[in-house]
């Protein structure tokens, strides 16, 4: 075998994806010398894009002092690659930053804002903005002031929006982020579908883990609708039914409405920044994997949108994964070649997390030993 490439997400909170690569390029050539092996970080736009993209892309990492979640001072990195930004939501409007002190009611998007203006007004003309692993729902309100966006209330006082407070704007003036980000081209990446408000809304389907209550979350929708109305009267977009509106506690919705932009699949997104296609040139094998594989992974996850570029090509696809769980069979349906799980020893997962990486090792070098002795090379 002459080319293998590992393209894997991070199984969360064990084994990031730049690990997994490393751990392949020791693997790999150890069970067959000669092989030439391709690793690519990748992340679908949530938690850990940034770095993905700073190694995939040899991309610079740019840090700067942004507002965080509740307004306080805090440092986020964005990746820089010519003219090129990668952005995400979680470094600087995170729930992890939040720790306890969960409340989308109060959290802002503002952070965010700060780091798409300061690579606007650094030359970038090109934006990816990853959604995901927020702990927000103020509909992307706070990002747009970032960028210029007024918001007015019933007095005609300009002020910036957090989810509790989406029902006071009266008016919304987005002329100043409309020259902010002209000939400047924005991409969100979410695998999330939801629409903007209602029962499969930001608030009722997101905002329970992101602290909400049912009388929160109510309220909170209530707020999204309202926006979601004023939006449409004041700057002529109709955003609230869009698939992905309801990403990152509106933050789609906001995206399309305030900075004019355009919603991917952030798997597809990242494969084509990445030049993945490309990248399958003489490859033999593709190895995949995230931390659990289910039914849900075969809906736009990372493991699906690989397998879509690997399927027409004909080069088989393994996925390496923390856990099996139920529906990972119709995977198989996708082009995904064979499945196997990193769990070794009858434990529960909490009990051989701390052993993901010895063990992700030793399930890699299995699948590879089984490779040379089927094939004898």
């Amino acid at each position: 075998m002459k080319k293998i490439v590992v393209i894997s997400d991070s199984f969360k909170g064990t084994l990031s994806s730049q690990e997994i690569c490393a751990i392949a390029r020791e693997s790999i050539p150890k069970i067959i010398p000669g092989c030439e092996v391709v690793g690519i970080p990748v992340a679908d736009g949530g938690e850990g894009t940034v770095n993905c993209f700073i190694e995939a892309l040899g991309a610079e990492a740019v840090t700067l002092p942004v507002s965080g979640p509740y307004g306080e001072p805090t440092e986020a990195a964005y990746a820089r690659s010519g003219s090129r930004a990668i952005v995400e939501m979680a470094s600087a409007a995170g729930l992890p930053m939040v720790g306890e002190r969960k409340d989308p009611s109060v959290t802002t998007t503002y952070g965010v804002g700060e780091l798409i203006r300061h690579a606007v007004e650094n030359g970038c003309t090109e934006i990816l903005l990853g959604l995901g692993g927020s702990c927000t729902n103020d509909g992307g309100c706070g990002c747009a002031a970032a960028l210029g966006t007024k918001f007015l209330d019933a007095a005609g006082k300009t002020f910036t929006p957090v989810g509790g407070t989406l029902d006071r704007i009266m008016r919304i003036d987005n002329t100043e982020t409309e020259k902010l980000l002209s000939g400047v081209t924005l991409t969100l990446m979410s695998d999330v579908e939801n629409p903007l408000y209602g029962e499969r809304g930001a608030a009722h389907v997101f905002g329970p883990q992101k602290g909400a209550d049912t009388a929160m979350a109510e309220r909170l929708d209530e707020g999204l609708a309202h926006l979601a109305a004023v939006i449409e009267r004041d700057l002529g977009k109709r955003v609230a039914d869009v698939p992905g509106a309801g990403a990152a506690g509106g933050m789609g919705a906001g995206g399309m409405a305030f900075l004019n932009a355009r919603m991917r699949s952030g798997i597809e997104a990242v494969l084509d920044t990445v030049d993945f296609d490309a990248q399958l040139n003489g490859a033999e094998l593709v190895i995949t994997g995230e931390g659990r594989i289910d039914s849900q992974s075969v809906h736009g996850k990372v493991i699906s949108g690989i397998a879509r570029r690997t399927q027409p090509k004909n080069i088989p696809l393994v996925a390496i994964v923390g856990c099996v769980g139920d529906g990972a069979e119709e995977a198989y349906d996708l082009g995904v070649t064979a499945i196997f799980g990193i769990d070794r020893t009858a434990k529960a997962f909490a009990e051989y997390a701390a052993e993901s990486a010895a063990y992700y090792r030793a399930s890699l070098e299995d699948v590879l030993r089984l490779i040379v002795g089927v094939r004898g090379s």
